[in-house]
């Protein structure tokens, strides 16, 4: 199982748009990153600083973590990809539909999967599949 430390995954999306913005071949994965980030302009000059590999980004302090919300994409996007949990394509498609647009469908997919992550933490429990496709299909009114 596939489990990096803070600091790959931050050089992984650090080294990813680099190359990207140098227009280096990527490898599909960092082609399906390199997407997010560039929908994501707020967070270039974050990613653009090799730097903010060591930077927190605490939430006490009104901070919002791109590297984490990045991740939490492209995670969504593997689960789509696969369908993994059973059922999430047919509930992000929903709210695509809700929405008329991916990706705020793709944000009501990160809340949802932010509040299961948090479940599983708090109970010290897997993350619960259902559960997440479950609040996802209610954020698109599909349930």
């Amino acid at each position: 199982m596939f489990n990096p430390s803070r600091d790959q995954v931050r050089n992984f999306f650090i080294e990813t748009w680099r190359k990207y913005r140098a227009k280096e071949v990527l490898t599909p994965m960092e082609s399906v990153a390199a997407d997010i980030m560039a929908m994501h302009p707020e967070y270039h000059a974050v990613i653009e600083d090799p730097e903010s590999v060591d930077r927190d980004f605490p939430p006490e302090a009104g901070q919002i973590n791109p590297f984490l919300h990045l991740s939490l994409h492209l995670a969504i996007e593997e689960q789509l990809s696969i369908d993994q949990p059973s059922g999430i394509r047919a509930a992000f498609d929903a709210a695509c539909q809700h929405h008329g647009d991916r990706h705020d469908a793709m944000h009501d997919a990160l809340e949802a999967l932010g509040e299961t992550l948090f479940d599983a933490q708090r109970n010290g429990t897997p993350p619960d599949g259902a559960a997440y496709v479950g609040r996802l299909r209610r954020r698109a009114g599909a349930e």
